[in-house]
């Protein structure tokens, strides 16, 4: 088995949430950052995520993550329970990249099976007092900044948490001629992302497959975006099953939102 790789701050911060660009949120945190870490680069994942949708902020810090290299700080509030007893956390990676967020499964996708969780602990580093409604300037963004700037590390945080919030894998399911899945994300293109990997399915170019969703079956073809068709299933560029419209909307053609779950048969 491979060892983890140690963290070693490259000075990358990238800032996942559902704060969206409408109010001065955004900014308060990268401030807050800068204010601790002024070299440092931060990169904006999206602020798009629907609010409190901590399934949704999993799923794209899950993608980031893999995009960027080792020695980058992770930061993620999608924080529903905010002035709450929630825990704050730190995840070193076996990767060697580091997560920051509340313990409320935003981070455990991306985590990954040898993350190290520690409950922030250091108010050396970063005082109180803070907001009991936005964290997310006041102890998350500079956390973060503190890791990125090696003024502390992942293991100096705090007491490693037993008990981390997890949520569930999107497991798929053999279904007879097919699999099963659920839907994970709609992306700003109407395209359906459904929890199959997309190496299940195997299947050429023009292929005839069917979707179900809730007892309604819509003829597809397999491939990518095939001129002429319906509806399209193909391998998206995240390695899970992807639905499309060429030119539209898929959810509007299958009228489903995350959580749903999509089949598709090919036999």
């Amino acid at each position: 088995m491979r060892r983890p790789i140690g963290f070693r701050p490259n000075g990358i911060i990238t800032f996942t949430s559902d704060f969206g660009t409408d109010d001065s949120y955004v900014a308060e945190v990268q401030g807050a950052i800068l204010r601790i870490a002024p070299d440092a680069r931060v990169v904006d994942v999206t602020h798009a995520v629907p609010p409190q949708d901590i399934r949704t902020g999993a799923f794209h810090l899950m993608r980031a993550v893999a995009a960027f290299p080792a020695g980058t700080v992770h930061l993620a509030v999608v924080d529903p329970g905010v002035g709450t007893g929630r825990r704050a956390v730190v995840m070193q990676t076996g990767a060697g990249h580091v997560l920051v967020g509340p313990d409320n499964g935003l981070l455990s996708w991306a985590a990954g099976p040898r993350a190290v969780p520690r409950e922030w602990a250091r108010h050396d580093v970063v005082p109180p007092p803070r907001s009991r409604t936005f964290h997310g300037r006041d102890l998350f963004g500079p956390v973060a900044a503190a890791l990125a700037a090696g003024l502390v590390a992942p293991e100096e945080c705090g007491p490693a948490v037993r008990d981390p919030v997890v949520l569930p894998w999107p497991r798929a399911r053999r279904t007879h001629g097919g699999w099963s899945g659920e839907v994970l994300v709609v992306d700003r293109f109407g395209n359906v992302i459904v929890g199959i990997p997309g190496d299940r399915l195997r299947l050429g170019d023009g292929t005839p497959v069917r979707v179900e969703v809730a007892g309604r079956v819509h003829e597809a073809v397999a491939g990518l975006y095939v001129h002429g068709a319906p509806l399209v299933v193909h391998e998206d560029s995240s390695g899970w099953t992807e639905v499309a419209v060429p030119g539209g909307r898929a959810e509007e053609r299958l009228g489903v939102r995350p959580g749903a779950r999509v089949t598709i048969r090919w036999t």
